[in-house]
């Protein structure tokens, strides 16, 4: 298995609906590949991790350079990993928790999100994205 963290930018600033779209076809699709990961968006960038038979992984991300909405993916990090950080996650997107009330501000709400990633590198880079996106 591998772990894969990548960056690009959208070409445009999706809506919210556009999101949820592509986050709908990100879960079947990763279902169907056994690829779990994190997705967070910030403006027009977006910062994702993916996890998973190296095939599988590897063929996530092709197809995600190949998406026109995409320019410049930039892999950050990939290495081999023995386990998961993110096993129960098709691809993570919440705001937050099912444990988190509903007046938990944006910081708690991400810092829910990046609870299972115990890789420091891996964390610094989701912390950094956040810290420059969240603001």
């Amino acid at each position: 298995m591998i772990r894969l963290l990548y960056i690009s930018t959208a070409r445009e600033r999706h809506s919210p609906a556009i999101l949820e779209d592509i986050l709908r076809m990100s879960r079947r699709n990763n279902t169907a590949a056994n690829v779990t990961g994190l997705l967070i968006a910030g403006g027009n960038r977006f910062l994702q991790v993916l996890e998973g038979p190296e095939q599988s992984v590897q063929s996530t991300y092709d197809r995600i350079c190949q998406d026109v909405r995409h320019r410049a993916p930039v892999v950050l990090k990939r290495e081999p990993i023995k386990e998961r950080a993110f096993g129960s996650w098709s691809m993570g997107f919440q705001a937050g928790g099912p444990t988190l009330p509903p007046t938990a501000g944006i910081s708690d709400q991400l810092a829910a999100l990046m609870e299972p990633i115990e890789d420091p590198t891996l964390r610094a880079y989701f912390e950094g994205f956040v810290r420059q996106h969240a603001a």
